[in-house]
């Protein structure tokens, strides 16, 4: 009797990567940055991010236990949202608001939309954005590293800590060089002001090296992400004759988490070569504009969640054609 052959239809390729797996190489790659920001702003920071994580994966719990759905807080992507988002906020947030923001994600940016993979725009950026709208001054104005009483939260945070302004801040309102008050190898290595996840490059190129030898990550959106900006940056300046330091642009505020992080979610943004290439392009573009057009000195959340709503659309256009597809149309 001759051996029965099984046809299937593709992919045949298969690994043994799973959702699970994949959010736990973040998780891995985040841990620089992570344990610099607990180290730079102190215990404080550790409190924002347990906050965050576990608001994040209680309200999936709980939200998938009220609809009687599988629970899917093992696969790990509830964590993840919360670590991202504690970690583009500031330490002196009331922690309060580091929970509604981290509902706001999880609730409204993903399970209202079907959950994992069915979200439009990256949970963690929706959820950071939507504090920033409402709650923008505690936002922008507490990069501080809190003291005594201000552990727990509180208004009364941003009072009894010392605080700054941001090395992009200082670059916005600078005149000349020697109006920075913060220097390249602070901002490389992360003993400066910001949020709790931005402020060390070097422990996120550190995190993003891991991501592309693990291959979660390809190079692509990151690459042309920053050399967009970058591009972006030099024509402003020729144009305008305006005094804009590349280097502190580039190292200073959430580019480089932004960039490694959140422009690369695998939900959120496009799956074909050519789309990448587009989508990266023009969130590079809009954090330009953002930045040197606009109130704020930041623009990479903005920039990514607008780039995110236009994923769909570049996607109908790169989506490469079915095999004899083209021929047909042409005979």
């Amino acid at each position: 009797m001759e051996p029965i052959i099984h046809v299937s239809s593709s992919p045949h390729v298969r690994d043994n990567s799973s959702t699970a797996t994949i959010m736990r190489d973040v998780i891995i790659a985040l841990m620089p940055a992570t344990l610099m920001g607990i180290y730079n702003f102190g215990a404080r920071a550790f409190l924002v991010l347990l906050a965050t994580c576990t608001s994040c994966l209680l309200t999936e719990y709980l939200w998938e236990k009220y609809r009687k759905e599988p629970i899917t807080t093992g696969d790990l992507s509830a964590l993840v949202t919360g670590l991202l988002l504690g970690l583009n906020l500031p330490a002196t947030i009331p922690l309060w608001m580091a929970i509604l923001g981290s509902v706001f994600a999880v609730l409204i940016a993903k399970q209202f939309f079907g959950g994992l993979g069915q979200n439009f725009m990256n949970p963690a950026l929706a959820g950071r954005c939507f504090l920033m709208l409402s709650f923008g001054k505690a936002m922008t104005n507490s990069f501080a590293i809190p003291k005594g009483n201000a552990l727990w939260g509180g208004y009364q945070a941003t009072l009894d800590a010392v605080s700054s302004a941001t090395p992009l801040m200082q670059v916005k309102e600078a005149t000349c060089q020697a109006d920075l008050a913060t220097t390249l190898k602070d901002m490389f290595l992360g003993t400066t002001w910001g949020t709790i996840g931005e402020t060390s490059v070097i422990c996120l190129l550190i995190g993003g090296i891991y991501l592309l030898c693990r291959r979660v990550i390809s190079y692509e959106i990151p690459l042309i992400y920053v050399l967009t900006f970058v591009v972006f940056n030099l024509c402003f300046s020729l144009v305008t004759g305006a005094y804009v330091p590349i280097f502190y642009e580039v190292c200073g505020g959430g580019l480089m988490l932004g960039a490694i992080f959140m422009a690369t979610d695998y939900v959120t943004s496009p799956i074909t070569q050519k789309g990448k290439i587009i989508y990266a392009i023009l969130i590079g573009l809009l954090t330009g504009l953002f930045r040197f057009f606009g109130e704020s000195a930041e623009g990479v959340s903005f920039a990514i969640i607008i780039g995110n709503l236009f994923v769909p659309l570049i996607e109908r256009f790169t989506v490469p054609k079915a095999f004899g597809k083209e021929g047909k149309e042409h005979a």
